[in-house]
């Protein structure tokens, strides 16, 4: 599953922000020019006039202001329209790579390292999703290396005990149990400096 993008959280974050607030005052600054315009004040003295005149019924004189009721209901629309669509731009480029990430980080915390979060936002999210995978990788080479010095070990004991049970050791056996010995303890250097490289956690860390 691969989540594209090319701007920092930070900057997406402000693009919406603008979005909203650019349609909000687009339709606040319409609703001030409509309700404070020469327009409308001359529409409604006329209309004033022509039904004290006798010329408008009541609902007539007030048309102007329903002509901007109208309007300003339209408008609220657009402002509903422009949030659900920046909220939906919002979940595509942010909640859901998060949630697919959460979902693999606990597949991982579950035993399966096979799993890969694919997430190429090129932002906080995709750096993110890089340290995970590393992660991932890196103990898929620890368990690797882990098996590989179990195998080793069974294998030394397994001919160590064997070599036991015969009364004397010919110098070729003696060389093949070196080498097993030399090999043995190579791989558990290799091991115990992962391991050591790795800040573990301890009762000491809370206090």
């Amino acid at each position: 599953m691969n989540f594209r993008s090319g701007y920092s959280l930070q900057r997406i974050m402000i693009i919406y922000m603008l979005l909203i607030g650019f349609a909000a005052l687009l339709v606040a600054s319409e609703f001030v020019l409509d309700t404070h315009s020469t327009k409308l004040r001359e529409e409604l003295n006329s209309n004033f006039e022509k039904y004290a005149n006798g010329e408008l019924t009541h609902e007539q004189v007030y048309e102007p202001l329903v002509r901007i009721r109208n309007k300003a209901i339209m408008m609220v629309g657009v402002i509903l329209a422009v949030v659900v669509i920046v909220l939906t731009m919002f979940i595509k480029t942010i909640t859901e790579p998060l949630q697919h990430m959460v979902e693999v980080s606990k597949a991982i915390s579950s035993g399966d390292l096979s799993q890969t979060t694919g997430v190429e936002t090129g932002n906080e999210l995709s750096q993110l999703s890089c340290a995970i995978d590393d992660m991932s990788t890196n103990l898929q080479e620890i368990i690797m290396l882990s098996r590989s010095v179990c195998v080793s070990a069974g294998r030394v004991t397994s001919n160590a005990l064997d070599l036991l049970k015969k009364e004397r050791m010919t110098p070729e056996q003696s060389d093949a149990m070196q080498k097993q010995l030399v090999r043995l303890d190579s791989e558990l250097t290799t091991l115990g400096q992962v391991i050591d490289f790795f800040k573990l956690y301890s009762v000491d860390d809370r206090a």
